[in-house]
């Protein structure tokens, strides 16, 4: 039986800055308490404790996971709570010393003593984190979760993170791979967006599936429109300068406009140039990545260090290739790129912590690739390319955030992965898909063999890399 991934699976609204280490645990906190729930105890519990293990405790200062576990058992919900509560909700918890379990129940929590942080790693991922709760009549409720990356959350239930449990699959086209999806491409005589379409139908009504996809552009484009009008210094300690916000003021100079669509439309109207076009779409990443990294809200795409590649192309096409694109091919590309997301997923890693940045940086890039090419007018064939060319170009990226902060480099790297996107859906137009030497499939099973033979130290860890030889005291 195949895996079936959603499109919606593979983007998600959350919370920033990252997807393994911030809403991964907080939907793992989530998913304790409705454990706790359906074991009846929830009103027993009078302290919780959560330890933390290998990329989470290395990295997790940075990426906020301590706070999003705290959100997640206060109750709140990543995809709808209002950003400009967190600080609040996080202040309240540390001042009092309380928690409001699940939004109900008031119990005693010492952040600094309740949350571990243990350096040593689980052997089933990269990515552990163990919830405790302590009962009245003292027994104690335990519960290991795993973040595989792109906020996945999975219990230890399989062999390994390589081994995918069988899942009931209702899609009238399953699809593991690329070749699989290509075959249903001929057979059918139909686009690969047209195949995720029909797929998407088997689960959610047409009009579920039309306002859910552009919910998740209009996040992209109202987290877009923010980053480009934000200045300032970024948190964490690093003391990074936000670039969007000047980038964008020099390209838009006095243009007319108050809300993110007739920003869109004004955008149309600039110079379009080589540079203007890199600055362009160096602004859209930068913007993008630079509200995850202050804990705004972004789509998950597949993960919230790589946010900014998708919505940058996209924007790149809606902007500058064609003006007259809407939401037929905002749809199409979305849908697009969650399968080409999804088929990394079941052959490799979204996750950083197992496969380094070529996990987050080269599956985006890819996808934007794919989807931006299948716009461009290309066959199923030379969209599998386009995908292919992008990842054949990431192979062997590391992770190595300076500070266990999604900043440096983590936040040029979806500049860079965005204009290698648009590189490779031209090299793919440009290409008899008959005269392609490497199949994406191929692609896809030596990045994970790099993974593999990656050392730890380059897999968020912070341990190798720039994060060692650029520090903190250098910033």
């Amino acid at each position: 039986m195949e895996e079936c991934i959603s499109v919606f699976d593979m983007l998600k609204i959350g919370v920033g800055p990252s997807s393994s280490h911030t809403l991964g645990p907080w939907r793992a906190a989530e998913r304790f308490l409705e454990e706790l729930k359906s074991e009846s105890i929830l009103d027993q519990i009078k302290r919780v404790k959560v330890d933390l293990y290998g990329s989470l405790s290395l990295t997790g200062k940075g990426h906020a996971t301590d706070l999003s576990v705290m959100l997640g058992l206060s109750g709140q919900d990543p995809e709808y709570i209002p950003v400009e509560n967190i600080a609040g909700i996080i202040k309240t918890i540390e001042d009092t010393n309380e928690i409001n379990l699940a939004n109900e129940f008031k119990i005693p929590f010492y952040f600094l003593q309740d949350i571990v942080f243990n350096k040593d790693f689980l052997p089933f991922h990269a990515n552990g984190l163990k919830f405790t709760a302590y009962k009245n009549d003292d027994s104690e409720y335990e519960s290991t979760f795993y973040s595989i990356g792109g906020g996945f959350v999975v219990k230890e239930e399989r062999e390994n993170a390589k081994i995918k449990e069988v899942i009931k699959c209702a899609f009238p086209f399953p699809i593991q791979n690329a070749v699989e999806l290509l075959n249903y491409t001929i057979s059918e005589n139909k686009s690969i967006s047209e195949i995720v379409y029909e797929n998407e139908k088997s689960m959610r009504s047409e009009e579920e599936i039309h306002s859910e996809l552009m919910r998740i552009w209009n996040t992209m484009l109202e987290c877009m429109y923010i980053g480009c009008h934000t200045g300032g210094i970024l948190p964490g300690g690093l003391h990074v300068r936000r670039r969007a916000f000047d980038m964008h003021q020099n390209l838009i100079g006095l243009s007319n406009y108050n809300d993110p669509q007739s920003w869109l439309e004004e955008i149309r109207k600039t110079e379009v140039k080589f540079r203007q076009i890199l600055k362009w779409v160096s602004c859209f990443a930068l913007a993008v990545n630079e509200v995850n990294a202050s804990l705004g809200r972004v789509v998950t795409a597949p993960t919230n260090g790589s946010a900014g590649v998708i919505p940058a192309v996209l924007m790149y096409y809606m902007v500058i290739e064609n003006h007259d694109a809407g939401e037929k091919e905002i749809k199409q590309f979305l849908m697009v790129a969650g399968e080409i997301g999804s088929i990394f997923k079941k052959g490799s890693t979204i996750s950083a912590a197992m496969g380094g940045c070529q996990a987050e940086i080269g599956v985006s890039s890819s996808m934007a690739a794919a989807a931006l090419c299948e716009l461009m007018g290309g066959t199923p064939a030379q969209v599998l390319m386009a995908a292919e060319i992008a990842m054949e170009h990431h192979l062997g990226l590391t992770c190595d955030p300076i500070g266990g902060l999604v900043q440096i480099p983590c936040i040029e790297r979806n500049t860079m992965g965005a204009i290698k996107a648009i590189n490779a859906a031209e090299l793919a137009l440009e290409t008899d898909s008959k005269n392609a030497k490497v199949p994406l499939d191929k692609v896809i099973n030596t990045m994970w063999e790099t993974a593999k033979d990656m050392n730890s130290k380059y897999k968020e860890t912070s341990e190798g890399g720039l994060a060692v030889a650029v520090n903190m005291a250098d910033c």
